[in-house]
């Protein structure tokens, strides 16, 4: 132990501004189409598009666009002021040519001064060639978490540049997805991480779901007989209202409101152009189009409904002032999204920035995973920091909240901003991920059981984390039975020590 009393919670942190954007969602929601989370070769799409090298992408250090409204400080993250973000056009990101370049003098032409003075990131002999690469900080600019597109600026971030415009995400629309819901326990339906940066969310409403099932509330339905739905062959079917209520806690500090109900419809951000969900969504639905999944049922779409209720509660005590635009339903026509796009552009009003049909999402971007879980089940949250304790202290903390090693409480821990083992997805700086148990197989080295709230596991061989076990099934944890197993993992107790920079419970 390194301390006398490790089971005692620590004082609150101040200021948690833990999230990472999903780089799968945000990739999706760019490109406008469907890319497959768990091959190899979607790991160049990702360095290609957000413009930073792969291994880089998943550290604070870097400033990738992951973090967008977000920088290290110290062993922390903190805001940016809005001030300081900046939006970049077209013609910043435009690269020099440099096709002519023949001998290295021949770089000082193209804007590169001091060549002596220019950092080297790689360097290599291979075949009698010396290949170099270069940091040069004066030509061009990339995508990072202060300097950005207009578009990704409106997608993922809560900097809105223009607040008296009501917000959609762009090439989006506001899509009624009830048809979509199935509440089946045969289906998983985890709560999967979107374009935005609030694992912290993500991660609070998958470990209340798994350590209390019950107090997670789900669609209610009534039937509309005003409205239909046409089915493939023309028939039309009588359409459902479906709404979900959830009463929200305050806890104090920053993402928080007024202790309230909130109701909200099953209107979500819909991709124009692959009718993906843009922000979070169930498991059963993370790499699927709503229209196609309206045949068999999609699973349960509670997820989606949660984040939206918790953006319409942070948000609520903004001024509205107009009535919301009706949305798409998904199962109306399967063209919903091509037709519905130009409206959505020409009719957008200009007179207030939200309404409550249609809160902006982005602004449940970085928080409080502790706090979060405490909000949902109006338990109090407990902080347990990971530099007060060894890593046999965290895992007893973990041991003493579980019942036949899977957690009985709300558990999420967070990691650190930085570490030199934060080169791929399944371990990313700055994210929450929920704690739902602990494992011992064969009953030899025991590990922590976290899942990630992007609900990815990463090609095997991609990158090498040690401690780490990126294959989590039954017979390594048999609660891994009851749980959808992407975005799974395991960590040896003193990897998890050094890996996360605290963990918390509500109780």
């Amino acid at each position: 132990m390194t301390g006398s009393k490790p089971d005692k919670p620590d004082s609150p942190p101040k200021n948690l501004h833990i999230g990472a954007i999903n780089p799968f969602a945000l990739v999706e929601a760019l490109l406008g189409r469907n890319i497959e989370w768990s091959d190899a070769q979607t790991m160049k799409i990702l360095s290609s598009i957000l413009q930073t090298d792969y291994e880089e992408l998943f550290d604070m250090q870097f400033n990738s666009i992951l973090y967008a409204g977000v920088r290290v400080s110290g062993d922390m993250a903190e805001r940016i002021p809005r001030k300081e973000m900046h939006t970049l056009t077209e013609s910043d990101l435009v690269t020099p040519d440099f096709s002519r370049v023949e001998k290295l003098g021949d770089l000082e032409h193209m804007g590169l001064k001091d060549l002596n003075k220019i950092k080297v990131k790689h360097a290599l002999m291979s075949n009698g060639n010396l290949r170099l690469t270069l940091e040069p900080e004066s030509l061009g600019k990339t995508l990072c978490n202060s300097e950005m597109t207009a578009t990704l600026r409106e997608l993922c971030t809560p900097f809105r540049i223009n607040e008296n415009e009501e917000w959609a995400p762009p090439n989006s629309v506001w899509a009624d997805i009830g048809g979509c819901n199935r509440h089946e326990s045969a289906m998983f339906s985890n709560p999967v991480q979107g374009a935005t940066s609030n694992s912290w969310l993500i991660a609070a409403l998958m470990s209340v779901a798994w350590s209390h099932p019950a107090l997670i509330q789900h669609c209610t339905r009534r039937w509309n007989s005003s409205c239909y739905h046409y089915d493939d062959d023309d028939h039309s079917h009588r359409t459902e209202d479906c709404s979900l209520t959830v009463k929200l806690h305050s806890k104090g500090g920053d993402n928080d409101a007024p202790t309230s109900t909130v109701t909200v419809n099953c209107e979500v951000p819909v991709n124009n152009s692959s009718s993906l969900l843009v922000y979070c969504r169930p498991s059963s639905m993370a790499y699927m189009h709503p229209r196609a999944l309206g045949g068999w049922g999609a699973g349960d779409i509670w997820p989606s409904l949660y984040e939206k209720a918790f953006a319409k509660w942070l948000t609520e005590g903004k001024k509205m002032t107009i009535p919301s635009r009706p949305a798409i339903s998904a199962f109306m026509n399967p063209s919903f999204a091509s037709s519905s796009s130009s409206a959505s552009s020409s009719s957008r009003p200009n007179t207030t920035t939200t309404t409550p049909d249609h809160p902006d999402i982005t602004q449940t971007a970085h928080g409080d995973p502790i706090k979060a879980m405490a909000q949902l089940t109006d338990k109090e949250p407990q902080y347990y920091l990971s530099r007060h304790r060894d890593g046999a202290d965290l895992l007893s903390l973990v041991r003493a909240h579980s019942v036949n090693q899977r957690t009985v409480y709300p558990m999420a821990a967070w990691t650190h901003p930085t570490n030199d083992k934060f080169r791929g997805c399944t371990l990313a700086g700055n994210t929450a991920y929920s704690v739902l148990g602990w494992a011992a197989p064969q009953e030899r080295k025991q590990y922590l059981v976290l899942r990630h709230p992007w609900g990815v596991t990463e090609p095997e061989g991609m990158t090498s984390y040690p401690g780490v076990v990126s294959t989590v099934d039954g017979a390594f944890w048999p609660p891994a039975e009851m749980v959808d197993r992407l975005g799974l993992l395991a960590i040896e107790k003193d990897a998890f020590q050094e890996y996360f920079a605290g963990m918390g419970v509500a109780k």
